[in-house]
């Protein structure tokens, strides 16, 4: 018997990160991404659901009791349901950073509280089974230098109010670990930001295989790379390594987990800054075997399937638009979210 879970999601939020801005591609709406979604198809085997990114034009943050209706209805209509959900807590999209001043701190905060209240909705909508709210620190590595020790704390503080508020909608929050977000641009530095928060139980690590990859090198922060600056690439065996001391640190803290490729490069578009960038599964660049690498997250150290995570997300952020329109695009997606789940998944 296949197995069934963990369930397969696609990220709506391509369409809109790194998009929209002056020189960078329009955005795609959501009723096009839900569509190029629900229509993929491998075998009979099918995405699940999505999840979303709470920012216009796909999801109004300020969104009505009707208008998260009509969305649940709108995912539904088309077979799917929503997992995790994403904060807009940077200052171009109405938050403030972690580590401002207390009218930015409160920003980032409040758009914690819409994101939750949002996400508690949709759960009693019945739409949205499980999933997380994403957050990350909303402030950039080079501000963040000004004062290390004094930020990762003012940045704790920040992530134990916006607990507190999750804790009273019944979420929990995940930290993205993204080399552009200021004190989570390390591994080392994530792990400290995550127990400075000291919320076990509401605040967790959200792996992005692509994001991660960029922490074994120290693309912010070669203080704490694990593989040297002429790593050769071809060195399968040193990166499996790094990529287990690496999970051993974070795995325990993994609440949401996105399946990527990455070439080892950078990527920034529009107001995005560079970050790990996203290739497509089959890359002839790209540096992971996604079915195996994936199993150092889904896995504890024994082997043993771990059974935590119950959706895992594909993550494309700023694939040019004219990749997104094919079809044949997400049918490999797919295929390989099924390879990763008949690796490490199991049955219900």
């Amino acid at each position: 018997m296949a197995n069934n879970f963990p369930k397969l999601h696609n990220a709506a939020w391509p369409g809109v990160v790194g998009k929209g801005s002056p020189g960078a591609e329009p955005a795609i709406d959501l009723d096009t991404m839900l569509d190029l979604t629900a229509q993929a198809n491998v075998n009979g085997v099918r995405f699940d659901g999505v999840d979303l990114f709470l920012f216009a034009p796909h999801v109004d943050i300020d969104s009505t009791d009707d208008d998260l209706k009509r969305l649940a209805e709108k995912v539904q209509q088309r077979g799917l349901v929503i997992g995790s959900v994403v904060a807009p807590v940077w200052p171009p999209t109405g938050g403030g950073s972690a580590m401002g001043n207390e009218a930015e701190r409160h920003k980032f905060v409040e758009q914690v509280h819409k994101a939750c209240r949002i996400a508690e909705r949709l759960r009693s909508l019945g739409v949205r089974p499980d999933g997380v709210v994403r957050i990350d620190s909303a402030c950039s590595p080079t501000d963040w230098l000004s004062d290390p020790e004094g930020n990762q704390k003012k940045i704790a503080r920040t992530f134990r109010e916006a607990c507190l508020i999750a804790a009273n909608h019944g979420e929990r929050l995940a930290a993205e670990g993204e080399i552009c977000w200021g004190g989570m641009h390390s591994w080392k530095r994530m792990l400290q930001l995550i127990e400075l928060t000291d919320r076990p139980g509401i605040l967790g690590f959200q792996a992005d295989m692509a994001h991660t990859l960029l922490y074994t090198v120290g693309y912010n922060a070669p203080e704490d790379a694990i593989l040297p600056p002429d790593f050769d690439w071809k060195d399968q065996a040193r990166l499996d390594e790094a990529l287990k001391t690496l999970t051993a640190a974070l795995r325990p803290w993994t609440i949401d987990f996105h399946v990527a490729q990455n070439d080892a490069t950078v990527k920034g578009s529009g107001t995005h800054d560079k970050t790990g960038r996203h290739c497509l599964p089959n890359d002839p660049n790209g540096k992971l075997n996604i079915p195996k690498h994936a199993g150092f997250w889904l896995r504890d150290s024994y082997g043993n399937v771990l059974q935590k995570i119950r959706h895992i997300c594909w993550d494309g952020c700023m694939f040019p638009n004219d990749v997104m329109m094919k079809p044949e695009t997400w049918n490999s997606i797919l295929a390989t979210m099924i390879a990763v789940r008949e690796a490490h998944g199991w049955s219900e």
